[in-house]
């Protein structure tokens, strides 16, 4: 396939969201010029059936190399899930089965398919699955590919030093990850890989092995992670279920996209969307000018929901947004429930799957986090049980009109 060798149209690509690029950028958009269709991955293990903003910034990355022509794969690490990636974590993970695996995967690719482009017949996103080679590996094999590090390189990552400063666990396992990550970019052919600035480490090993058993250069392109430049707290943890979930409604994404710190706005607008650079300026020049960052915002939240369903349904969710949040009103498509008298609000909200479990309508009941919208009292009873057409706030965002 042809690809596109415009000088403007590829420093567009290397020049978003890119914070380093090994061995260097200079040599990437030399091959990039050069024509040569070029193979592009990130990969993602499926811990959680839940893609969130920081993962995006992958897919939108590979979807811009797919637009000039290079073939992208999203490489789901069905294998190495099953050990735990250490990476920025101060205690081991929990190993997941392979069930647990298999009932994450599902939903995944309709969740990437919200920002890449997975109709494409002319070029098409490839998905692979790492069970694929790394199943297939002998004892012998792995000893080969621990050959190519050292225990001094291993325990050098800051990840580690940590754990071992803190007098933490640091489990042997723990070493496979980066191994077989990078034996990925051997099985893959990958001349490119993307991924967060904490996944560094577990890229260049995979530069390393390409070289070791290929002779053949990979380039490794980190981005930035999205975190609060006052504290330094990561504002996506899948792990943490903190952050914004592409498999939420557009209300509730937009209404979690206002509630990021204000110093994250321009992180977002450059990492998380499509808006062309000197849009992302001129949102930053209204900041500086003194502008509300509430007004920022929301063209924010607008463009991220634009971007994960169209512009209709962010529009939508705007209006709702500024007429529940900002009037104080009542939503005009809060759902509805029909009822019994005398059913109890515990047993509606979880038949309808507004709250997970009964476990955790009592854990909202103990918060205060329930409240009877039309006598503004927080339900404190449990057992509630509902006599008439009544509406209810759920949490911070969910509104139900339970109807008798």
């Amino acid at each position: 396939m042809k690809t596109e060798t415009s000088e403007n149209k590829i420093d567009t690509v290397l020049n978003r969201s890119v914070d380093t690029v090994y061995p260097d950028k200079d040599s990437l958009k030399e091959r990039l010029m050069g024509g040569e269709q070029l193979r592009i991955y990130a990969g993602i293990d499926p811990t959680a059936p839940r893609v969130h903003l920081g993962h995006v910034i992958n897919y939108l990355m590979l979807e811009r190399f797919r637009s000039l022509g290079h073939q992208v794969i999203v490489l789901v690490g069905d294998f190495t899930a099953l050990i735990g990636d250490p990476s920025d974590k101060t205690s081991v993970r929990n190993r997941l089965s392979k069930e647990e695996v298999q009932e994450n995967l599902s939903a995944l690719k309709e969740q990437i398919g919200r920002v890449m482009d997975l109709e494409d017949k002319d070029n098409p996103v490839e998905f692979r699955f790492n069970s694929e080679w790394l199943s297939e590996l002998s004892f012998d094999d792995v000893v080969d590919l621990a050959s190519n590090f050292t225990v001094q390189q291993m325990i050098e990552r800051d990840v580690f030093e940590r754990r071992l400063s803190e007098e933490k666990p640091l489990y042997v396992h723990e070493f496979f990850y980066p191994l077989m990550q990078g034996y990925d970019s051997v099985a893959l052919e990958a001349d490119v890989e993307i991924g967060g600035t904490d996944q560094t480490f577990n890229m260049l090993a995979g530069r390393t092995l390409r070289k070791r058993f290929q002779n053949q250069e990979k380039f490794v392109i980190t981005h930035p992670l999205l975190e609060d430049p006052n504290t330094g707290e990561m504002l996506m943890s899948k792990s943490e279920g903190r952050g914004v979930f592409l498999d939420d409604e557009p209300a509730e994404i937009f209404a979690q996209v206002m509630r990021i710190p204000d110093s994250g706005i321009i992180q977002f607008f450059t990492h998380c969307t499509n808006l062309p650079l000197d849009e992302v300026k001129r949102h930053e020049q209204r900041l500086n000018a003194g502008e509300n960052p509430r007004d920022v915002k929301l063209a924010l939240a607008e463009e991220i929901v634009a971007l994960l369903y169209d512009d209709e349904s962010a529009s939508g969710a705007k209006e709702g947004f500024i007429s529940t949040f900002s009037d104080n009103e009542i939503p005009a498509d809060i759902q509805e429930i029909k009822a019994k008298k005398g059913d109890q609000l515990i047993n509606l909200l979880n038949d309808a799957e507004i709250v997970p479990s009964k476990t955790q309508f009592r854990r909202l009941v103990d918060q205060g986090a329930i409240t009877n919208l039309d006598t503004e009292e927080k339900i404190t009873d449990d057992n509630l049980a509902v006599v008439k057409t009544t509406n209810f706030k759920i949490g911070k965002h969910r509104f139900v009109k339970i109807i008798i």
